[in-house]
């Protein structure tokens, strides 16, 4: 089976195997959906590159933020123009204010967790 397009930028990503961003990406791999990993440290996990730079010139389906409400700031304006159709705020991460301003973009935001909505088929 191929790669299923809902491309996914895991935001926070780690090559720690026990971070919930790692099992993450490599339950996205096991979907067979696109993942593009940031994260603080660059390597590989799960056969995905994390990158520590975020990119701009890609088409994300889904952003999923693993990253605090401080960190999540430094993002604002590119994930603004990076206009994904969804940004997951995994737990821990909830951000109202960033959730308010996404969404008045017209950019889908939920409080829930991608490994959930994974195990339910609900992604």
């Amino acid at each position: 089976m191929g790669v299923i397009k809902k491309p996914t930028l895991i935001l926070g990503a780690s090559l720690n195997e026990i971070r919930y961003s790692n099992r993450a990406i490599k339950k996205l791999v096991d979907f067979n959906i696109e993942v593009i990993a940031v994260g603080k440290n660059k390597g590989e996990t799960h056969g995905i590159k994390i990158q520590n730079e975020f990119p701009l010139d890609i088409e994300i389906n889904t952003l999923s933020i693993y990253i605090n409400v401080f960190l999540q700031n430094q993002y604002v304006d590119s994930i603004i123009e990076l206009l994904p159709n969804r940004v997951i705020f995994n737990p821990g991460t909830e951000n109202p204010e960033l959730f308010n301003l996404l969404s008045s973009k017209g950019i889908e935001c939920e409080n829930s967790c991608t490994l959930v909505l994974l195990s339910t088929n609900q992604y």
